[in-house]
Parts: structure tokens; C-alpha cells; sequence
């Protein structure tokens, strides 16, 4: 159970903590915490889709958790390349990456994992209308960047 769990939402998770914490080896290490806490301290799940929320959630309190001890600013992610990520993704996940935390959170969840506004929100504990300005502006900032 526990390999098709990490089969089924490894990758995933692991490109999420990527981007949230900047450095490949933070973010193994953080995605190696989700799956003990799924293994040991998971409650029962409903649906595959409330395990996925969870270990999302999970992956982003840890992730905030690391972020509030260390405060890097370096940007590594070259060093990511053999991640099950292509190339031309590259460029664009080191731009979503130093967008500040709360856009680049939502970006990731909205067009990388697939979630809904409704989804995130829930996930984010903020409003269906946060969501959308905190998409909007992480758009604007990409946008700029690209101009």
C-alpha cells in the first residue's frame, strides 16, 4: 500500500516541494517527512482524493515549517533536471519559484497538481476570491518577467 501511495503521489509532491523550497535536497527531505507522517500518523481517508489533500497539506506546512528555520534565497534547481521534469518546465519552474510563497503556492496547485479554486482554497484555508487574486498576481509577475 505504501509503494503505491509513494508511486501514485511521489512525483507530484516531490516537484511541489521543489518549488517551494528551492534546493533539491530540502526538498527530498520533505517529501521523505510527508510519506512517514502517512505511514504513522495518517488518519483514514475517505476517498484517494482527500489522501491526496492531505499529503499536499502536509507537504505545505513542512514546507513553510523549513522555511521559517532557514529563509534560503538560493535557487538551485538545475541540479533537478533528472527530476521527471522536462527541460522547457525548467525555466518556467525557477520563475514560479521566486514568486513569494502565497502566489507561487497557488500557481503550482492550480496548473502543475490540478486543483480547483474550490480545491485550493479549502487546501489553503483562505477564500475562493483569494485564491483567484493570488493566481492573478502570480500571472502578472510571470508576465512581467516574460516581457
Amino acid at each position: 500500500l505504501f509503494e503505491q501511495v509513494y508511486e501514485r503521489y511521489g512525483p507530484s509532491l516531490y516537484r511541489f516541494c521543489l518549488v517551494q523550497m528551492k534546493h533539491p535536497a530540502d526538498a527530498e527531505d520533505i517529501l521523505q517527512e510527508v510519506f512517514c507522517k502517512r505511514l504513522y500518523q495518517a488518519p483514514r481517508f475517505k476517498s484517494p482524493e482527500h489522501e491526496r489533500n492531505w499529503l499536499f497539506r502536509v507537504a505545505l506546512n513542512l514546507c513553510r515549517d523549513e522555511w521559517r528555520r532557514r529563509r534560503r534565497s538560493e535557487l538551485p534547481l538545475e541540479a533537478a533536471a533528472g527530476a521527471a521534469i522536462a527541460p522547457e518546465e525548467l525555466s518556467l519552474l525557477d520563475q514560479v519559484a521566486d514568486l513569494p510563497e502565497k502566489q507561487r503556492t497557488a500557481l503550482h496547485l492550480y496548473y502543475y497538481e490540478g486543483y480547483s479554486l474550490r480545491e485550493i482554497a479549502r487546501l489553503l484555508d483562505v477564500t475562493v476570491p483569494t485564491v483567484k487574486m493570488r493566481l492573478k498576481r502570480g500571472r502578472e509577475a510571470l508576465r512581467k518577467e516574460w516581457i
